[in-house]
């Protein structure tokens, strides 16, 4: 696929946040933290943090991120101690709505008194025939307020946007999501690529041997995974 089109109401364009690579959008705990602690892991090697881990930082700018459209802050009720979502008078439309409780089962664990919520998505995908969309909550980004439901869509036959069901999880009251946050992460896949069976099997002696050589070079030998073992920033060969 050369690439996914997100679309909004003509009204909205240049009004709101576009969508764009996840890899803008890493949060900032993670930008934030040095590549090594300064010190020797159990190995002599220098110890890293998370921000060296590639796989980390591979799946968080997988796909793409389409921003909440505009400001969202939070009250509580003063009755019912509810929270309460507010956005500006002139928004074009409502940023955040209820979900009824009975529809995620609220009154039966793991969702015993829980209020979902869903915010609004202004932006369609489009995709070519024969491809899908996973919507998940922005991976790793812990520092969001909320905690999205995932899902995958079949937006090569929908022709109307995906919005994101959620959980409010501020451990406080007074909130504020500036236009821009990550709303939720899209990440486009073609149906015919997934793997439909798979073989599962106790290692032969020489599997089990190049895994125990592979253990030994992972913590022996300094930045193994993204000389040999990452492929991502490898580009296909022309035939």
């Amino acid at each position: 696929m050369d690439h996914v089109t997100f679309l909004c109401p003509p009204e909205l364009e240049g009004r709101i946040p576009a969508p764009a690579p996840a890899s803008k959008f890493l949060p900032d705990w993670f930008r934030a933290l040095p590549r090594e602690m300064g010190m020797p892991d159990a190995h002599g090697l220098p110890a890293l943090t998370v921000r060296a881990c590639m796989p980390v930082a591979d799946v968080m700018a997988q796909g793409w991120i389409i921003p909440t459209p505009f400001d969202v802050w939070t009250s509580r009720h003063p009755d019912f101690g509810t929270v309460q979502f507010h956005w500006d008078a002139d928004a074009p439309f409502a940023a955040v709505e209820a979900h009824h409780p009975a529809q995620i089962g609220a009154t039966e664990p793991p969702f015993l008194g829980a209020q979902p919520y869903k915010l609004i998505n202004p932006w369609r995908v489009v995709v070519p025939p024969g491809w899908s969309v996973t919507f998940l909550h922005p991976v790793n980004h812990f520092e969001l307020p909320f905690t999205a439901f995932g899902g995958t869509v079949d937006c090569d036959a929908l022709d109307v946007p995906v919005n994101v069901p959620m959980f409010w999880t501020a451990p406080h009251v007074d909130v504020r999501m500036p236009a821009g946050t990550p709303m939720v992460q899209v990440v486009p896949f073609e149906r015919a690529a997934q793997a439909k069976t798979a073989r599962i099997r106790a290692e032969t002696p020489d599997e089990a041997e190049a895994r125990r050589h592979a253990l030994t070079r992972k913590y022996t030998e300094e930045s193994l995974y993204a000389r040999q073992w990452r492929r991502r920033h490898e580009k296909e060969q022309p035939t």
